[in-house]
Parts: C-alpha cells; sequence; structure tokens
C-alpha cells in the first residue's frame, strides 16, 4: 500500500513537471528547438584588439578595478578608448556612466533593430545571439534612489520596448529623484520549452545581474530595488546571495529556486506580488530531475513581503499606471517602505 501511494505522489510529481515544463515560460508559442547557448562575457573580437593595444584584461577586472583604473586616466585617454573601443567600453561594468553612453550610441549606429527608435541612455549593448541591452530611464548619476527591472522570457535588444514601457512608468510613479534600468542583459527562453523549465540560462543570467549591479555601486550609485517577473525571479533568486541590492521584488513568480526567504540568503528584504489573474498560479511549484523552480514566492510559508496586486491583470499587467501594484513598486523604489 506504501509502495503504491509513494508511486501515485512520484506520478503526480512527473505530471506537474510536465505540466511545468509547457506552462512556465508564459506564451503561446512552442519552441521545440534545442537548448540555447548564454551569451557571456564580452565580444571575443573586441575583446582580442583591447587586448593587443596592450590594455589590461578586461575579462579579470572586477567593476571596482575597473572604476578605480578608469580614474587613473585623462579625460583624453578616456574618450579615446570610448572611439576606438566601443563595445568593451561599453559593456565593462564600473566605467563611469557617460564613457558607457557615449561608447554604446556608436555601437548602436546602423542596427537595424534599432533603426527608427529613439534611443536614449544605454549603458550596455551586446549585439550576439538575439541581442542584449540596458537602457536607463532618468538620471542615473543623481538619483538617490535606483531601481533595475529584470524580465523573463521572449526578450532581447529586438524586443526590448515593453521593458523599457515598464521602467518608464516606474519610473514616472517613483518620481524624478529615481532612476530605472530596463536591464535586457541575459539571454532569455524563447516560447515553450525545457530553457523555460530549467536553470540554465538562469544561472548565467545570475552572474551577469550580479556584475552589472556591482558596476552600478563602483559608478557611485545607490544600492538598487531589483524588481524581477517570471522567469527573470528565477535569476534574481540564483543571484540573491550574491546581489548588492536593498530589495528584490519579484512578481509574477515560477518560483525562486528556493524554498524561502532564507533560502536565499540575502540582506535584501524579498517582495513578492501575483495578481488572480495571473496564469502562473497554474504552474506547480515542484523540482524534480532539474525541472521547474521550486516553491511560490507569496505563498505565507516562503517569508516574502506581499505586494498588494489585485487588481494587475494577467501575467505582464503588474506596471500598469493606477494599479496598486505600480504603487507600491514607486514606495519600494524610492525606499518609503520600511
Amino acid at each position: 500500500m506504501r509502495g503504491s501511494q509513494r508511486g501515485l505522489r512520484y506520478r503526480k510529481t512527473l505530471a506537474a513537471v510536465a505540466l511545468a515544463v509547457t506552462a512556465v515560460a508564459g506564451t503561446t508559442g512552442w519552441a521545440s528547438a534545442g537548448a540555447q547557448s548564454a551569451v557571456v562575457g564580452l565580444p571575443e573580437e573586441a575583446r582580442d584588439a583591447w587586448m593587443r593595444a596592450g590594455l589590461p584584461d578586461p575579462e579579470t577586472l572586477g567593476p571596482a578595478q575597473a572604476a578605480r583604473w578608469f580614474g587613473t586616466l585623462s579625460a583624453a585617454e578616456q574618450r579615446l578608448l570610448v572611439q576606438r573601443h566601443p563595445a568593451v567600453v561599453g559593456n565593462l561594468d564600473g566605467v563611469p556612466l557617460e564613457l558607457r553612453y557615449a561608447a554604446n550610441a556608436r555601437s548602436l549606429q546602423g542596427d537595424p533593430r534599432f533603426s527608427g527608435r529613439q534611443v536614449r541612455q544605454v549603458l550596455s549593448y551586446d549585439p550576439r545571439g538575439r541581442g542584449q541591452v540596458a537602457v536607463v530611464v532618468g538620471d542615473l548619476r543623481r538619483a538617490a534612489h535606483v531601481a533595475v527591472v529584470v524580465p523573463g522570457s521572449d526578450v532581447d535588444a529586438g524586443r526590448s520596448a515593453p521593458v523599457v514601457a515598464k521602467a518608464e512608468a516606474l519610473h514616472d510613479a517613483a518620481g524624478a529623484g529615481t532612476a530605472v534600468v530596463a536591464w535586457v542583459g541575459y539571454t532569455t527562453p524563447v516560447g515553450v520549452g525545457v530553457d523555460a523549465a530549467t536553470g540554465g540560462l538562469a544561472e548565467a543570467g545570475a552572474g551577469r545581474l550580479v556584475r552589472f549591479v556591482d558596476g552600478l555601486v563602483a559608478a557611485g550609485a545607490p544600492e538598487p530595488a531589483v524588481f524581477c517577473h517570471s522567469y527573470g525571479s528565477v535569476v534574481c533568486g540564483l543571484a540573491a546571495h550574491r546581489l548588492k541590492a536593498r530589495d528584490v521584488v519579484v512578481h509574477g513568480s515560477p518560483g525562486m529556486r528556493a524554498a524561502n526567504v532564507a533560502g536565499l540568503r540575502t540582506s535584501a528584504r524579498v517582495w513578492a506580488a501575483k495578481d488572480p489573474d495571473d496564469w502562473i498560479s497554474k504552474v506547480p511549484n515542484v523540482r524534480l530531475l532539474g525541472l521547474g523552480h521550486g516553491a511560490d514566492p507569496t505563498a505565507p510559508e516562503f517569508g516574502a513581503r506581499p505586494v498588494p496586486a489585485d487588481d494587475a491583470r494577467g501575467h505582464d499587467g503588474y506596471f500598469a499606471p493606477g494599479t496598486m501594484s505600480l504603487r507600491a513598486f514607486a514606495a519600494i523604489a524610492r525606499g518609503e517602505v520600511r
């Protein structure tokens, strides 16, 4: 009898994992191709050119080291590096903000994914693969508070506009003293497939997010509040123990690969939101054989602080103007909620 009960539970768990595979990405398409390879590091050709110029290896320069090294250069030397090595300067975390903006403006010229679009302050840009980009809304140099928006599946450089729109909505709600970064800085899953139900892309994304936030702090920005949507909350969960964040806010989360807040091993305050219409509630919160992302962060036993989201709509409506969730996000971004 006991054996049959265990077998039944095991079969139910397998069925739940199968459902997670087909639901966790939050799209209606099916990605049947093989798993993607995450884009990491700097573009190889750009790094090689930098190294041939006798400059320090950018892959071994931590953000704080990069900030100190650039601080030893004259303004003319800095401008020359922007002109000759924009792909390195624009993506090297810790480099002064204005130099990164200038370098990425040069790199973006001629990219058809951005033709006809008004691109403002671009803090990172990598054309490899599907492309990655980080766009700043507000004055990051003078901001008293900073927020970073981390997206979920089906986002890349060419499809970054919805993430930028969320950053704009948060900036408008939080006020001019808060700068918001739309960080499309990792290889996201495409469609519904194995990538969305496993942690490989999230692991690679977590490392990139940690380094990016380290770079913001090294450049003089305050520790940010990080807002993580859907699969992006998996990225934030894996990054949490190394992430220099004041707050980590997940919404529409399939799980953070931790059993509870203590399992995240972070000193940041952890918040969670899920609206009643979000289909993510149908995704089983399981982990088995590498599939699934674990406990529901909005469950009371997880221990996250609740964010009101009853009037948000669907899986992607948490930043809609006028919603309780956006008002709460803005208060968290401003550091007003204790």
